[in-house]
C-alpha cells in the first residue's frame, strides 16, 4: 500500500510517495534523490546508510520511511553551511580519512553527532562512537585523527 509522506531532509520538506514498507534509505535516495546516503551491507552491520535522526546517528537501511515523518533527518549534504564544508569534512579531507567513499558519509555524520555530544572526545570515545562504522580502504587511524582535529578545530572557532 502506498502513502503520501513529508520528510523533512536538511531542513527541506520532501513530499514523497512511499509503500509502508519502503525503506528509509530507498527513500532518501531514491524519492529524494539524495545519493550521499549510501548502501553498503543492508543489515544495519556497515554503517556506510548513517544518517542523523533528531541528531542521532541511525541505519537508514533498517528504518522505514514512514518512522520518518515528524523527524528532522540531516544528510551528508546537509552538514555544510553556505557551501563550505563542515569541519569534520574538512579534517577527512586533510588526513585522508577517505578513499573509496562508500563509508565516508556514514562515518562523518557518526562524527559530526559525536561531537555535538562530545565536543572534546578522546580517541578511545571518537573509536567507541565509530565503532558501527566499518571502512575497508583507509584503516582507522586517520579517521580517528581526522575527528579529533575536527574537534579541536571547532572548539577554537567557538572561543
Amino acid at each position: 500500500m502506498k502513502r503520501q509522506i513529508t520528510l523533512d531532509i536538511n531542513d527541506q520538506p520532501y513530499e514523497l510517495t512511499v509503500e509502508n514498507r519502503t525503506r528509509l534509505l530507498d527513500a532518501v535516495r531514491y524519492a529524494a534523490g539524495l545519493t550521499g546516503t549510501k548502501e553498503g551491507c543492508s543489515t544495519g552491520d556497515c554503517g556506510a546508510c548513517t544518517v542523523l535522526m533528531d541528531g542521532a546517528p541511525i541505519t537508514s537501511c533498517l528504518t522505514l520511511a514512514v518512522a520518518a515523518e515528524g523527524k528532522k533527518l540531516t544528510t551528508i549534504e546537509g552538514i555544510g553551511a553556505d557551501g563550505t564544508l563542515h569541519p569534520v569534512q574538512e579534517s577527512f579531507m586533510e588526513l585522508g580519512g577517505l578513499q573509496c567513499g562508500i563509508c565516508t558519509p556514514g562515518m562523518i555524520l557518526s562524527s559530526v553527532a559525536l561531537l555535538e555530544d562530545n565536543p572534546q572526545p578522546t580517541a578511545d570515545e571518537a573509536r567507541w562512537t565509530l565503532a558501527g562504522n566499518l571502512c575497508r580502504c583507509t584503516g582507522y587511524d586517520k579517521i580517528i585523527k581526522a575527528v579529533l582535529q575536527a574537534a579541536e578545530v571547532q572548539e577554537t572557532a567557538a572561543s
